[in-house]
């Protein structure tokens, strides 16, 4: 049976039972900035936040959007920066509260706040827990003294190790840890070893990155030496894949591992192009409604933001994606996931008929990139280690 057709009107029109809805909070602030972050972060003065006059802003700002998601249940919450374990407890629960005053939220909210392991934020783990948050994120990055320190982190071993026991102990509904690998120095026995000390304490979530050296940060101006060539990172990050394959950890994404049923559900919201609500310096915002779909975000520095949270100079670049863009953007995002997607979900989160990604999709069969069956598109092996040259086809 034919589908009926998809417009951005009927888009909007089921939005709200269709198309999950996330809730993104960021906190801009960290005790330092690492060299290799190019995320919206600024180091705190003095070791303190305004963490009152931002909590303020944040509920302003959350009153301000209200309006564009009216009836719509918030499905996840992640606290992303920065350093969001910088927050006191008290404020995450304020928060959390002033959210569930205002919108509604599903059952089995999950809950996420990404944490670093210094001994300051490792004392506060179970009053977030207390607090609400039933899952943590913990930046490990390495369990070397010598790599962290060439990362520039401020924690050392010793505390990543205490934080992961500390984690443990809390009894979160679910806890990630973040690895990096292809670091200066490192070795494939070196990421190895890192990830053996992980998988020892079993894990339900494991992230796996690849150091990369973005634009405009200290790293790229440095340039550190002894960087693992690509040939060595390939082969890295295959043996890592498979080890922890062994350990019983899927690889559901591209940087991501999980067990049964423990995939980080607000990150595959974004995967699966679902809408996401973002308040806090920074944040971006996705929002379908009957008039297409939208990106907007909010100014990037903390102390602007603070000014101007609930008035109309909070809104940063407001634009509806052009069909073009909706195309691009939704096979960068769908892509990443191992299970790939159906055309039914392109057309429901687009608004797109299916054939406009016929030719794309033909090409990269063509070339062993993807493959589909039925209603299912999904990349190949090779095509999986290749996504970018995929989402060329689709320009």
């Amino acid at each position: 049976m034919p589908w009926p057709p998809v417009t951005a009107k009927t888009v909007g029109m089921i939005a709200n039972q269709a198309i999950p809805l996330a809730l993104y909070i960021h906190i801009p602030w960290c005790l330092r900035k690492c060299p290799y972050c190019d995320f919206n972060s600024h180091q705190a003065e003095g070791d303190a936040i305004p963490e009152q006059q931002y909590l303020t802003a944040l509920i302003k700002d959350l009153e301000q959007l209200l309006p564009r998601v009216w009836g719509r249940r918030v499905s996840t919450i992640f606290f992303g920066g920065g350093t969001p374990s910088l927050l006191s407890p008290t404020a995450v629960s304020n928060l959390l509260s002033a959210i569930r005053a205002r919108m509604p939220c599903v059952p089995a909210l999950e809950v996420t706040l990404e944490a670093n392991p210094g001994s300051l934020e490792i004392e506060k783990f179970q009053h977030f827990r207390d607090a609400g948050i039933t899952r943590l994120s913990v930046g490990v990055q390495s369990f070397t003294d010598d790599s962290l320190q060439r990362l520039g982190r401020i924690h050392d071993a010793e505390q990543a190790h205490k934080a992961i026991q500390s984690v443990k102990v809390c009894q979160f509904e679910s806890y990630n840890i973040d690895l990096m690998f292809g670091l200066p120095g490192q070795s494939i026995s070196d990421a190895q070893n890192d990830l053996e000390i992980a998988l020892s304490y079993q894990p339900p979530h494991l992230s796996l990155y690849q150091l990369t050296i973005e634009a405009n940060t200290p790293f790229m101006y440095s340039k550190p030496d002894n960087l693992p060539d690509l040939d060595t990172l390939a082969d890295m990050q295959d043996v890592l894949a498979v080890r922890a394959a062994e350990a019983g950890l899927e690889r559901y994404e591209v940087s991501a591992y999980a067990a049964e049923a423990m995939q980080c559900r607000h990150n595959v919201n974004y995967w699966e192009f679902g809408d996401y609500l973002g308040i806090g310096a920074g944040a971006h915002s996705k929002i379908t409604d009957q008039a297409g779909v939208a990106r907007f975000s909010r100014p990037r520095l903390p102390k602007q933001y603070i000014e101007t949270a609930g008035t109309i100079d909070a809104f940063v670049g407001e634009r509806n994606l052009t069909e073009d863009d909706l195309v691009l953007e939704y096979m960068i995002n769908a892509l990443r996931l191992r299970k790939g997607f159906t055309l039914k979900q392109f057309s429901l989160h687009t608004g797109l008929s299916k054939e406009v990604l016929s030719s794309g999709i033909a090409e990269a069969i063509n070339k062993g990139l993807l493959f589909q069956n039925n209603d299912s598109v999904i990349a190949t092996e090779k095509g999986f280690g290749f996504l970018s040259d995929i989402q060329l086809m689709f320009s």
